[in-house]
């Protein structure tokens, strides 16, 4: 039997276009469930793909301090994720949420 080699999945290695960039941002805000420090993981995720050095320039803060910040293991300050998201050249949007059925049955 021949054995496989792996190697372990790296997101950001496949982070390559803003586009792709913002649909995997996208896609962790809506499965995060209200989990911070996920998102956080995310952003972190972009920044390698970025280049976490230039990120932290970007955002003013240090590149130890950004690599503790989206480790995925804290929840980092929400000024912190604003800076992070601006260096990143993304923006925040935000949408009505989908209402509950017995909500939209009262209309």
């Amino acid at each position: 039997m021949t054995k496989t080699d792996t190697t372990r999945y790296d997101v950001a290695e496949h982070l390559r276009t803003p586009e792709e960039i913002a649909a995997y941002l996208e896609a962790c805000l809506e499965e995060a469930n209200g989990d911070a420090s996920s998102i956080a993981k995310a952003l972190g995720d972009i920044a390698r793909a970025k280049g976490m050095s230039q990120v932290a320039r970007d955002a003013g803060l240090s590149r130890e301090s950004l690599y503790k910040a989206l480790s995925g293991e804290r929840s980092p300050g929400f000024d912190t994720i604003l800076k992070v998201v601006g260096a990143l050249g993304l923006k925040l949007h935000a949408k009505a949420a989908c209402r509950r059925r017995e909500e939209a049955g009262r209309k």
